[in-house]
């Protein structure tokens, strides 16, 4: 039996692979890869690499097997055809007689665009009759703490979600979920809707980065379409930019707030807070 990770040298994926070694031994853990250059030191710890692409159906023969755990990470190629894509993974799962077929999804309170392809993804999986978890991550902190540049640079924190909340936690939080699923018992069938133990809005974003650094950064609220427009501005393909604009839409509707607790119950302890994640963004 081995733990599958899909999209294992991605942000996500490689936090569950390094959380996942420190639970059980490297040779339980298969790392699915495009790339195998990627996670060269992965296999030097002893970690299995696969080579497998979303893409390529064929790729996934032979990548699982009877009894194993996966975690399908989904796809970001927005214009690929993410639930085709998953489909692949999903029936070569079924086909290998998999124990558990876990999948990173969204929120169900998630009315956007964005959530459309997660959606579909649940449909399909569980008309497979696969035993599955589904994993409604919420948002993550570093979506907004990794690129501060901009907001330094213009002292500016610019969004088109209004007085809106969102309960967001941090990469580490939501592999951390991810981990205590596939190497716990007891979560096949489940849904865990995910998120942060605190909701915040974009003037407290604010506030926090001015608290830290020592400059006064202000919330400029624009609207979905000014929104949009700034993020093709800023180099995103038209398509991109308008999945984006529209979650702002959402978090003003309230559509990110989590407040199941389910997260903190997975992990054994409190989300990581907003704050630590603005800091550590600031340190670069």
């Amino acid at each position: 039996m081995s733990i599958v990770v899909t999209g294992a040298t991605g942000h996500l994926g490689r936090l569950v692979v390094e959380q996942l070694l420190e639970k059980v031994p490297a040779d339980q853990v298969t790392a699915v890869v495009r790339t195998p250059e990627k996670a060269a030191d992965l296999a030097e710890r002893g970690v299995r690499i696969a080579v497998a692409d979303y893409n390529a159906p064929e790729t996934y023969d032979g990548v699982f097997a009877a009894g194993d755990k996966v975690l399908l990470i989904s796809g970001n190629e927005f214009d690929k055809g993410r639930v085709q894509q998953h489909r692949v993974v999903i029936d070569a799962a079924k086909a290998a007689g998999v124990a558990l077929l876990a999948y990173t999804s969204a929120p169900g309170s998630l009315k956007a665009a964005l959530a459309d392809d997660h959606r579909g993804t649940e449909e399909v999986l569980l008309a497979s009759g696969l035993p599955y978890t589904l994993l409604r991550n919420g948002w993550y902190h570093e979506n907004y703490t990794e690129s501060l540049a901009p907001v330094l640079e213009h002292n500016a924190v610019v969004h088109a979600a209004g007085a809106g909340q969102l309960s967001s936690a941090s990469r580490a939080d939501y592999a951390a979920a991810a981990v205590a699923v596939l190497t716990g018992e007891g979560h096949e069938n489940r849904t865990y809707e995910l998120g942060g133990d605190v909701a915040w809005g974009f003037a407290e974003f604010a506030a926090e980065l001015s608290r830290q650094t020592g400059k006064e950064i202000t919330y400029r609220q624009v609207s979905v379409e000014d929104f949009q427009g700034i993020l093709v501005g800023a180099g995103l393909p038209e398509p991109v930019a308008a999945i984006i604009a529209g979650v702002d839409a959402s978090i003003e509707k309230g559509e990110l707030v989590v407040d199941s607790g389910d997260l903190s119950r997975l992990i054994g302890r409190p989300t990581t807070p907003l704050a630590d994640a603005i800091a550590a963004g600031l340190k670069g």
